[in-house]
């Protein structure tokens, strides 16, 4: 990949899409391009083919994807699964017809089995159930690394696959309906310090654990990986270190100056008891995060203050 290549980032309004883009204009790729939302529906496999002919990029990235927590889940499974599906196989078959040189896929730590064994290795994928609570997107994300690994097999696509675990930073999802647990926290933690409020209430028991990776570490090891890996085995992008939900949300009170009590509403459901990524195939090639999650979530709370709170 040159500095001056065309490079197509689908989804490069969201939290990872526009992180990779400020990753890449700072390694020198300057030569981006993108769609807005009403300019074209990557849903649609037509429009999705015209554009790839008329732009001719010659490498893809897709972060385009319908992305929420366990209530979005399960709430709208139907969008969850279709949305995804559409968009990965309009981008997929379009980058294939239309010759790309590289395409990179982005999946999600929540494609492997509910209670695969821990830290989850790569070879994890499709050896039990899956977590319920997200089945849906995980189903989808699953289709995807499987769609790019058969064109690459069939048509030649150099398409590879990451899989991030829980991602945050700037540019977060802070929608109380919609966000992740950390988004959610930092928004819930916000409110009830304005409100003067005592108690913050956390979904679940608390006790899962969990591992948090900054998106701009996500970004870099795309574009680390988009230069120097063509395989299409799956890698996982991580920390390697992971903490419980409690363990969360008193970081985040501390972040943002909350000195009320934390309830846990174990009415709710948990979900995985435990997702922490193997790093070891990543690692080995030379990549390591950068982010500290206690300097990452104060940068997320400060962002969170000057760019939506306000709203």
């Amino acid at each position: 990949m040159e500095t001056n290549s065309r490079i197509f980032v689908a989804g490069h309004r969201g939290l990872v899409g526009s992180a990779i883009c400020r990753s890449l204009r700072r390694q020198g790729f300057d030569n981006l391009i993108s769609r807005e939302l009403d300019e074209l529906d990557l849903r649609d496999p037509a429009a999705t083919r015209r554009f790839f002919a008329a732009e001719q990029p010659e490498f893809v990235v897709l972060a385009a994807a319908k992305v929420g927590g366990i209530l979005a889940n399960a709430t709208f499974p139907a969008d969850f699964i279709f949305d995804n599906l559409a968009i990965e196989t309009s981008v997929i078959d379009a980058a294939a017809r239309e010759g790309v040189r590289k395409l990179l896929f982005l999946g999600s730590s929540c494609i492997y089995p509910r209670l695969a064994p821990q830290p989850i290795r790569e070879e994890s994928l499709l050896t039990g159930p899956l977590e319920p609570t997200n089945e849906w997107y995980a189903i989808a994300k699953i289709a995807g690394i499987k769609l790019a690994q058969a064109y690459r097999a069939q048509h030649g696509l150099n398409a590879i696959s990451l899989m991030p675990t829980n991602l945050y930073g700037p540019g977060d999802n802070f929608d109380p309906q919609s966000s992740h647990v950390l988004p959610a926290l930092i928004r819930k933690m916000h409110d009830a310090v304005r409100a003067g409020a005592g108690e913050v209430v956390v979904w679940g028991s608390g006790t899962p654990r969990r591992e948090f990776l900054h998106v701009d570490d996500l970004a870099d090891a795309a574009v680390f990986l988009m230069l120097h890996y063509d395989s299409g085995e799956i890698v996982n992008v991580g920390t390697g270190v992971d903490l419980t939900i409690r363990e969360l949300a008193e970081t985040i009170a501390r972040a943002a100056g909350f000195t009320g009590k934390l309830a846990f509403d174990a009415s709710k459901p948990d979900g995985t008891p435990r997702k922490l990524l193997d790093v070891s195939r990543l690692t080995a090639l030379g990549w390591k995060p950068k982010v500290a999650l206690v300097d990452g979530i104060a940068e997320t709370w400060r962002w969170y203050l000057a760019n939506i709170a306000h709203e």
